[in-house]
């Protein structure tokens, strides 16, 4: 699954990108989250336990970004790109579900009421396999 959206982040913890949920238990997340005054690259995976990892990004402040979330031989596979630039691999981490998966783009920011966060693209495809 693709997503491409706008970045008109401001405030900590303002973020877009792909969700892919199992259950309350076991999800994953990918995207770009302001953190500490610059744009990250973030993934989160949960599977009763969480973990995150963060890339700061600052050329990409303002600027429409790509994500892609495969789901291939049991792990997801992230990249993510800003604009037409070349796809950055930016995670795999084991992800064991068999059925239903549901995943789709979305927003978030926990704290201040009113982002909006235009969304320009949304597709699905084969899994992208490759690592490099």
């Amino acid at each position: 699954m693709e997503v491409e959206f706008g970045t008109p982040f401001e405030e900590q913890f303002d973020r877009a990108g792909v969700f892919v949920r199992v259950s309350a238990e076991h999800w994953g997340k990918a995207g770009i989250e302001f953190t500490d005054g610059n744009p990250h690259i973030g993934a989160v995976v949960t599977n009763g336990r969480s973990d995150w990892s963060a890339t700061p990004v600052p050329g990409w402040s303002g600027q429409p970004v790509t994500m892609r979330i495969s789901w291939a031989d049991d792990a997801l596979i992230v990249r993510a790109r800003c604009s037409d630039g070349p796809w950055q691999l930016v995670r795999v981490a084991p992800f064991d579900a068999r059925e239903g998966v549901t995943a789709g783009p979305f927003v978030c920011a926990p704290t201040r009421s009113g982002l909006e966060v235009p969304f320009r693209r949304w597709s699905v495809g084969e899994a992208d396999r490759s690592l490099h």
